[in-house]
């Protein structure tokens, strides 16, 4: 997923104990409430949107013109951990309206009493948005991503499926993530420092190759985990890794040098580098792909109670078709089904070629949710083993 450099992206939890005895004071975690600008009117008040880098589609005027309300954008950081931390003590839960992050992980946040349930009633165009129903109702894996014990907690505004890149004037074909551990890749293959996207796709290419007996690469036991870690630290002592990179940047630049083939990435990573005739191609692997959601979350804040309306005001438009249309445009995730339509309908707004883009990658990320794979999974089981077990890899 596309942020601000020097972002990690899904970056998981650093310590195993953080949900339950809080965030305050562990290194590395603290995430500023930080600056923003305001965009819009703002008869009604204002909303501070905290948002990782791919929620602000750059002009809020459309939303604030038809509602009064403006919006204050703010950076914030994408981890649970960090999510956590910004809310607990970072003062986010006195100022923040809305919480626009991955979702996946509302068991900390409900337990935290954090964020409050959503009522999709009062969101218009909830309940005519087909890909909500199909891939994030209830009775789907993706459910998970957008609720806790049955209540739904997150708007999904954004969706994808993730896999990896690879540059096909070297490499041929690629339609295997087993191409990352392939020997004729050797020191020319990266992975990315976080075991929720890394380690999961290699869960799941161990599980569907017949390697390695594992269940759910979603959710996996210790012993699987030990399982994955010890077949990425062989594959690392022997030289097939030329990096673990940690940053949206840190991949652009290996794949801008040509210092790898193949890459563990984000699909904007590629949509940054075509442009500039860098013929990098995004993957779609037989495994699958790993999938994920958008979650914008109420914060619970009791200063600003006031503000509840213009927040489902905002979460009716976040899944309208302006709003849809541009951040597919922008970022190359599928938002919304209004997205492809309101962008051919309005070219006055959105070019010919705009909405073609947009009908594009709406129609791409459906064919990865119908493949299927594994949907990342944010708060695992078993995340103290995780994160030891990642760090053994790191260590090796």
């Amino acid at each position: 997923m596309q942020q601000r450099d020097g972002l990690n992206r899904r970056e998981f939890l650093r310590n195993a104990g953080l949900a339950a005895v809080g965030v305050a004071g562990l290194p590395g975690l603290i995430a500023a409430c930080g600056g923003g600008s305001t965009t819009g009117g703002s008869s009604k008040g204002t909303l501070n949107f905290a948002d990782i880098g791919v929620g602000d589609p750059g002009n809020w005027k459309p939303f604030s013109s038809t509602t009064g309300w403006g919006v204050h954008v703010i950076s914030m950081g994408n981890s649970p951990a960090q999510v956590l931390n910004v809310l607990v003590s970072g003062g986010g839960l006195v100022s923040y309206d809305i919480a626009n992050t991955v979702g996946g992980y509302q068991q900390p946040l409900v337990g935290k009493n954090l964020v409050k349930p959503i009522d999709p009633s009062r969101i218009k165009n909830w309940a005519g948005d087909t890909f909500i129903q199909q891939f994030l109702g209830q009775g789907t894996p993706g459910f998970n991503f957008i609720s806790y014990q049955d209540k739904i907690y997150g708007v999904p505004s954004v969706m994808q499926g993730d896999s990896f890149a690879y540059f096909p004037d070297k490499t041929g074909q690629l339609d295997s993530y087993g191409a990352l551990f392939d020997s004729h890749f050797k020191g020319y293959s990266a992975l990315e420092d976080n075991y929720t996207t890394s380690g999961q796709k290699t869960a799941l290419y161990l599980k569907s190759s017949g390697l390695a007996n594992i269940v759910d690469p979603a959710n996996m036991t210790p012993p699987e985990i030990k399982t994955v870690v010890d077949f990425l630290i062989e594959k690392k002592k022997a030289g097939q890794f030329r990096t673990i990179w940690s940053s949206f940047q840190d991949a652009i630049d290996l794949m801008t040098r040509n210092d790898v083939v193949v890459i563990d990435c984000w699909e904007p990573m590629v949509v940054t580098l075509q442009p500039k005739g860098l013929k990098w191609i995004y993957a779609k692997p037989k495994e699958g792909f790993l999938l994920w959601s958008m979650a914008a979350y109420i914060v619970n804040n009791s200063r600003r109670t006031g503000n509840e309306s213009g927040i489902y005001d905002l979460f009716n438009f976040m899944l309208g078709g302006w709003y849809g249309a541009k951040i597919t445009l922008l970022r190359g995730y599928m938002t919304n089904p209004q997205a492809p339509v309101y962008a051919k309908a309005h070219p006055d707004e959105f070019s010919a070629a705009d909405a073609t883009k947009i009908e594009t990658i709406t129609n791409n990320v459906q064919a990865k949710f119908s493949k299927g794979g594994t949907w990342q999974n944010r708060w695992p089981t078993h995340v103290d083993v995780y994160e030891s077990e990642w760090a053994r890899f790191k260590a090796s």
